[in-house]
């Protein structure tokens, strides 16, 4: 049996496509229509709709919190999509978002299966483990910056 954050996922997902890729939504309608809290919208739209997925989210608060839900364009051989990733990326990323964000990048056929396993040995723990621990991050995130950039030029 799925679970209910599954099923909202679903039903969320569904809707994107549906539309042009942009959906707003109010939380408090959805809750009511799932027949859950408000919260469990927001669990489900915070950890399954994020950028490395692909989804830019705006929250709005008061008025039943209005939330639109935007599935990133993704043309022009992804340079759309990997200009948003860069911009959004911020200066410091874990080993496992890196590899979320890269897996996205192949499943979108914006690189290759191959560069993405380039991509993920660049910034791969092991392969960072001369830096301090506390650093790693900043530099994976300049390392995966630098590469996309260079692969948009």
């Amino acid at each position: 049996m799925a679970r209910l954050s599954d099923i909202i996922e679903s039903f969320l997902k569904q809707m994107i496509s549906d539309t042009d890729g942009v959906i707003e939504i109010q939380r408090n309608e959805l809750a009511n229509q799932f027949n859950c809290v408000p919260s469990q919208i927001n669990y489900v739209i915070d950890t399954r709709f994020t950028t490395e997925r692909g989804y830019y989210v705006e929250s709005r608060r008061g008025g039943g919190g209005k939330i639109t839900i935007k599935r990133v364009n993704i043309e022009q051989k992804g340079e759309n999509f990997l200009m948003h990733i860069i911009n959004s990326m911020g200066d410091n990323i874990s080993q496992q978002s890196a590899h979320i964000f890269i897996n996205n990048f192949v499943d979108y056929d914006v690189i290759t299966k191959k560069e993405g396993l380039m991509l993920k040995a660049a910034t791969n723990d092991r392969t960072l483990s001369g830096a301090p621990a506390v650093i790693r991050g900043f530099v994976r995130a300049s390392i995966l910056k630098n590469i996309l950039i260079s692969m948009l030029v």
